[in-house]
């Protein structure tokens, strides 16, 4: 079938600009104008950019630009970029879950740049894009499943951390901007990146900015190998008192530490002179058998090809992996267009032959090259990490012991930890460790993730047994983990076992001080994945307390097993919750407290500001299953794409799940209404005997929820106050409408003729005449149940679904007050009959009392929020308003304080381009400000109510700024020159035709606020 024919059917015109939006992006012929424009970024998201592209097309514009920078772009385009998505994204995601929509958002962006060339799927994808920035809760909740992401809570509070993962600047695959976006869709809060050996100021920075952007706690450390025996340990140093860039790159900065570092880089070339002679005996020894177990044919690989592909990371053995990887990858897919020649003129025995062949080549990975072809025990004479050698170029940092490399790490800074990885590590190993390093390891590496699923676990539960003895309170059982890990090492008698005994004994009868050693800082854990984003790895990045998680995640975890890994580590934390002020509060509600103050556990209702989780303590059971889960899933079986794939597009699939989601929007809604007009209308048609109700009974049922909806919508937005540029019809949600009349037209049936006629009146004998108020009580209680469960099934919040339940309840005074009503104006008239007039008409009465109850209440809570929410953009604005202004006081030292913003004229025609900019900053927050007022809903009360609130300096300010947009010519001309891309021309006419009417109002309000 034709794809265009199709997308009249099961696509949105949208749609296909989104796909343009992102394509261009990655075409440097064509790109939007607006792309590199240097003020774009200060523009509010909900601001008046939305008159130049619609919200969800700016908002993939910022998710675009921030993945082409990561592959293009330099560490200060990769910030802007994550900054510009933070503002769009992340601040603004709408419905009842944000976060979560941001993280599906952000994940389905991904995806959609991976399609580039697959037409089919990115049409798909940008459809399931549109759908998904509405929010619903069951969409968002259907695809966090799908890409294997669990649910967190809107409060952002969950316990979820990663101790030990890699950027690509040493052996992982992304950029460290990347790092932290791909975390933040994780939902991990505690990150530690990890480095080998040093660290370049320029990718701290970037982290450290990144992390700070997303608000992550982000901890850096560097891992150091030194000699202990006949092999070498691991100890991760991460500083402690450097809060933010400026502090940590003043720290590297020191010549010490420069000295230090360059330490660091001796070893790193050291390795990667190890590695190019594995990549060489790689050439001579496995080169051939690999092109003849794949039917190819390669050359030698080179190494400045290997440098330049391990480039900007530290050449290792897994970067190799990928390089012999990819270059076969290259030849491989040449020879599968060879095959697939041959395939056809083939007899079924040589199809079969090369289906196999075919088979054994999209199937070949990096793991297998690893465990094939460059396992260490192959090339004894190679360095490898756990064996010292006798090397003369070894550097002098690799001939340090533990001791020596613990004392000269102490000189660095005065503040850290260390932590001690325990590959490889017996008990006994981290016995000897711990005390000769008199404390100043502070951490064990419980769990390294990428140890731990290939079996190494046999030596973990005997080492948190040691860690327990040492931070308990009792010295005898201290000793009896001391005397236990002696015996045992006696037992088993390894070769060095003697000069260990000679190392242990001396411990036994120093128990107190190996005690003391961490009387006050305890001897902690650290779990870590060890994650670096390639694709051969069992499990990703990211581990969560399942109990800190929502119920749903919770549930998924245990009814899924398969999909994810739960750890024997318990790590037990208790939920603090922090009211908020009196003085905070609402009058009103001081004045309740005030009143109800001798209530006894009144403390405990109060308003909630925020929840957290606090750690109590950790321990480790290899027996059985702990609290913690990897974040990441279990990843299917990775495959090169050389065989014919099946059809990616979603649209001949038969799941009707997948037809109903692409089909076009307006084809859609429709479809709603009509599916829930059909049950109404037979409903009404079959039972009625009245013409007028059996002919019309759907249209007025469908008219009650329409008009609850709309009342709904324009009580949220800003009732009879509202500005004159907003139409009633602006703050109504058509497919919250179309939703609510699918779901209204199957409550006929329930409430007409299953509950009223079946039920109440023939079984019962219930009716408006013999007992109007059981009739309205059992309507309602039925409609409630109704709402809830489709509410419930929608997945819609708790509060949502009980309010619901309740407002139906409610609305049983309201619907006896209309039926009263209604009842004396027929017997005003003398209409014979009016009990039977009112019986027939009952359902009806019900559902206006009900939806007259529900457009009030939940268009308050949509006043509510939408105040909270005008809250929110309005003081992002005067903060960068007022941050701004400053930046120009400081450029003006001797002109007197709040005068600048008088002569702007001045600003505009100064020499100093930062003048210049700052002044254009100015204009772009007057702008959006402007625009708030005259379009988002209740943002004229929240304005006002904020400056009331503000100092008179302030308040200056403010109204200073606004009186800016009198430079009309100045103004337009940014607008031509593309200050908001080359759809200028409706923001332009807003402006031009409506700024003296805001400044007006303005002034109005200015004089308002003088003092006497």
């Amino acid at each position: 079938m034709d794809l265009n024919r199709l997308d009249v059917i099961f696509f949105d015109s949208r749609d296909h600009e989104l796909i343009r939006i992102v394509n261009s992006v990655y075409d440097a012929d064509i790109r939007p104008g607006y792309v590199r424009k240097l003020y774009y970024r200060f523009f509010h998201p909900l601001g008046i950019k939305e008159l130049a592209e619609s919200k969800g097309l700016h908002t993939a514009y910022a998710i675009v630009s921030l993945l082409e920078s990561m592959e293009r772009g330099g560490i200060e385009n990769r910030l802007a970029a994550l900054r510009a998505l933070k503002d769009e994204v992340l601040d603004t995601a709408d419905g009842p879950m944000p976060k979560n929509t941001a993280r599906v958002l952000l994940q389905i962006m991904k995806e959609l740049v991976r399609a580039k060339g697959n037409d089919a799927r990115q049409l798909a994808l940008a459809h399931t894009f549109r759908l998904a920035a509405f929010g619903k809760p069951r969409l968002v909740r259907k695809l966090l499943a799908h890409y294997h992401l669990l649910e967190m809570p809107e409060e952002w509070n969950q316990v979820t951390f990663d101790d030990h993962v890699h950027d690509a600047n040493t052996s992982g695959r992304k950029s460290p901007t990347h790092l932290i976006m791909d975390v933040w869709i994780k939902g991990i809060r505690r990150l530690r990146v990890i480095y080998y050996h040093y660290i370049e100021p320029r990718f701290a920075l970037e982290l450290i900015e990144a992390a700070k952007i997303m608000e992550i706690d982000l901890r850096i450390g560097i891992e150091f190998k030194t000699r202990y025996r006949d092999r070498y340990v691991s100890f991760i140093w991460v500083s402690r008192g450097l809060t933010d860039a400026e502090s940590f790159l003043c720290f590297l900065a020191e010549p010490h530490v420069v000295q230090f570092m360059a330490q660091g880089k001796q070893v790193l070339k050291f390795q990667e002179k190890q590695v190019l002679n594995l990549l060489q005996r790689f050439n001579e020894q496995h080169l051939k058998e690999m092109c003849r177990h794949l039917d190819i044919d390669l050359p030698p690989l080179c190494p400045e090809d290997f440098l330049n592909f391990a480039f900007p990371g530290q050449p290792c053995v897994p970067h190799l992996a990928e390089f012999i990887h990819a270059t076969a990858l290259e030849a491989m897919k040449k020879r599968v267009a060879e095959l697939h020649e041959i395939f056809n003129q083939a007899d079924e025995t040589k199809q079969a032959q090369i289906r196999t062949r075919m088979e054994q080549m999209d199937q070949f990975h990096v793991k297998q090259i690893l465990d094939t072809y460059l396992i260490p025990g192959q090339h004894p004479d190679i360095f490898e990490s756990f064996i010292t050698a006798d090397d003369p170029d070894l550097p002098a940092r690799l001939k340090l012991t533990h001791i020596q490399f613990l004392e000269s790490i102490g000189q660095l800074l005065c503040d850290f930890r260390i932590t001690l990885k325990l590959d490889n590590l017996a008990a006994e190993d981290v016995l000897e460790i711990l005390y000769e390093s008199k404390g100043l390891v502070t951490r064990l590496e419980i769990i390294n993730l990428k140890n731990f699923v290939s079996g190494k676990t046999d030596h973990l539960f005997a080492v948190n047994e040691l860690q327990k003895a040492i931070n308990g309170n009792s010295l005898l059982k201290l000793k009896r983990q001391v005397r236990q890990i002696i015996s045992r090492v006696q037992k088993s008698a390894p070769p060095d076992h003697g000069d260990q005994l000679v190392k242990l004994y001396p411990i036994l009868y120093d128990i107190d001080a190996l005690k003391n050693m961490y009387a006050s800082y305890p001897l902690k854990s650290r779990l870590g994945s060890d994650s670096t984003g390639k694709s051969h790895q069992t499990y990703g990045m990211g581990f969560g307390i399942i109990n800190t998680l929502p119920f749903r995640a919770q549930k998924q975890i245990h009814t899924q097993k398969k999909d994810r890994l739960i750890l024997p580590a318990n790590i037990s934390v208790s939920q603090q919750m922090t009211a908020v002020s009196t003085e905070k509060m609402h009058r009103f509600f001081q004045w309740i407290l005030s009143v109800l103050q001798w209530l006894p556990g009144l403390d405990q209702i109060r308003f909630v500001k925020k929840k957290e989780w606090v750690f109590e303590s950790f321990s480790l059971d290899m027996k059985k299953k702990g609290n913690v889960v990897t974040l990441g899933g279990m990843q299917k079986q990775n495959t090169n794409g050389l065989l014919p794939e099946e059809d990616l597009s979603g649209i001949r699939k038969t799941s009707l799940f997948r037809i109903w989601k692409n089909l076009n929007t307006k084809l859609k809604n429709s479809l709603k209404i009509t599916l829930g007009f059909i049950p109404a209308f037979v409903c009404f048609f079959l039972t009625k005997d009245w013409w007028f109700l059996a002919w019309f009974g759907a249209f007025i049922w469908f008219g009650i929820t329409g008009f609850r909806v709309v009342l709904q919508s324009v009580l949220g937005g800003g009732g009879l106050k509202r500005s004159s540029l907003t139409k009633w019809n602006n703050y109504v949600s058509w497919d919250r409408l179309t939703d609510a009349l699918f779901f209204t037209g199957f409550s006929v049936p329930l409430l007409d003729w299953l509950v009223k006629t079946t039920l109440l009146d023939n079984t019962l004998g219930i009716n408006t005449h013999t007992s109007p108020l059981a009739l309205y009580a059992v309507m309602g209680l039925v409609n409630g149940l109704y709402l809830s469960a489709h509410n419930a099934f929608r997945g819609l919040p708790k509060g949502m679904v009980t309010g619901n339940f309740f407002r139906s309840i409610l609305s049983i005074p309201v619907a006896l007050a209309f039926n009263t009503a209604i009842g004396g104006i027929l017997f005003f008239f003398n209409v014979p009959g009016v009990d039977a007039v009112l019986q027939k008409w009952a359902a009806i009465i019900s559902k206006a009392a009900s939806d007259t109850v529900a457009g009030v209440i939940e268009g308050a809570v949509d006043r509510f929020q939408n105040l909270n929410l005008r809250k929110r953009d309005v003081k992002k604005k005067f903060t960068d308003l007022f941050d701004t202004y400053a930046k120009l006081e400081m450029l003006f030292p001797e002109t007197e304080e709040l005068k600048i913003l008088e002569k702007p004229e001045a600003l505009f025609a100064s020499r100093n381009a930062e003048v210049k900019d700052l002044a254009v900053m100015v204009i772009i927050h007057s702008l959006d400000l402007f625009y708030f007022w005259m379009y988002q809903p209740r943002a004229r009360m929240t304005i006002l109510d904020m400056v009331s609130r503000l100092t008179p300096e302030e308040r200056t300010i403010f109204f200073q700024s606004q009186h800016i947009l009198v430079h009309e010519q100045h103004i337009s001309r940014l607008f031509v020159d593309g200050i908001l891309g080359r759809h200028f021309s409706r923001p332009l006419s807003f402006y031009l035709t409506t700024y003296p009417k805001y400044l007006a109002s303005i002034e109005r309000e200015a004089h308002a606020f003088v003092e006497p």
